[in-house]
């Protein structure tokens, strides 16, 4: 493709590393751009990243979240055309919604091919944590034509419902302009975006994936809104019941279907996006 170097944005730091990763095996240069706040609150995979060979571009305008790491990314993709942005959400202009859906959609794909080998039929529900939403949309894609597959999505309440607070972007946010895409944002009165506010970096992004608005006003798919304080009980909880530490941010998604499934005997997915190693050392227990 001609491309000098990778670009790319990383909120949670997994994308960061994926990309890094990648750049190190291929030899390539690459730049990853990461909010100050993230790098505080992920530093694991912020010394990954620095380990891996890449360089590692801080920004500290905004709230330093992943918000001002796209902004920043997008900023210098336009002043550098010769590089290459592997954008890790499914936002921003198009064509970046549809081509991370369809690389995610691995997700899905392997998902529903691994329940009809465990179970030998499709689950009553599903349930993805959604910040951008990639890996809700990769996951959901698999279901999307099964009428009778429940679809959930657990965005981040932060500490609070009310704008600043939270997000929780699908519950409380308004279609409108944001990074290149319409879709839903977390907007003030005038109609300009908000900051957010969630424990998982992953998560705390005031915009989300078109798609993932086109399931919400097409009633394909619920989504909720889940406090820090319900994320970290499901994080001790899965870790405790299970031996599996979840990321932060899935943990949310645990936390929807422990509410939702209460005295439920069905069959259901929880999707882990991510490991809880970069999280365990953020006085979480």
């Amino acid at each position: 493709m001609g491309a000098k170097e990778i670009i790319a944005e990383t909120g949670a730091g997994q994308h960061g590393v994926a990309t890094a990763t990648a750049a190190a095996l291929f030899g390539l240069k690459c730049k990853i751009f990461m909010g100050k706040k993230d790098v505080e609150r992920q530093q694991l995979n912020a010394y990954r990243i620095k380990l891996l060979g890449a360089e590692f571009i801080t920004t500290d305008r905004g709230t330093g979240t992943l918000k001002d790491a796209v902004d920043a990314a997008l900023e210098y993709y336009i002043e550098n055309p010769d590089s290459y942005y592997l954008l890790g959400s499914a936002v921003g202009p198009h064509p970046y919604p549809t081509m991370v859906r369809f690389f995610q959609s691995v997700i899905g794909t392997e998902t529903r091919k691994q329940i009809f080998e465990q179970e030998g039929r499709l689950p009553e529900s599903i349930f993805a944590c959604v910040g951008g939403g990639s890996n809700a949309i990769g996951l959901f894609s698999g279901f999307l034509d099964d009428s009778k597959v429940r679809i959930y999505a657990a965005e981040g309440g932060g500490d609070g419902l009310f704008p600043g607070r939270s997000a929780s972007t699908l519950v409380h946010g308004k279609p409108t302009v944001f990074q290149g895409t319409y879709s839903y944002c977390m907007v003030d009165k005038e109609g300009n975006p908000i900051d957010t506010n969630s424990i998982a970096a992953g998560l705390d992004y005031p915009g989300v994936g078109p798609e993932h608005s086109f399931l919400k006003e097409t009633f394909r798919a619920d989504y909720h809104s889940v406090s820090d304080k319900e994320a970290i009980f499901a994080f001790k909880l899965l870790s405790a019941l299970e031996g599996i530490i979840p990321a932060i941010e899935s943990a949310h998604a645990v936390a929807l279907a422990i509410k939702l499934l209460k005295n439920k005997n069905e069959l259901s997915i929880i999707n882990l996006s991510g490991r809880g190693d970069k999280d365990v050392d953020r006085n979480l227990i």
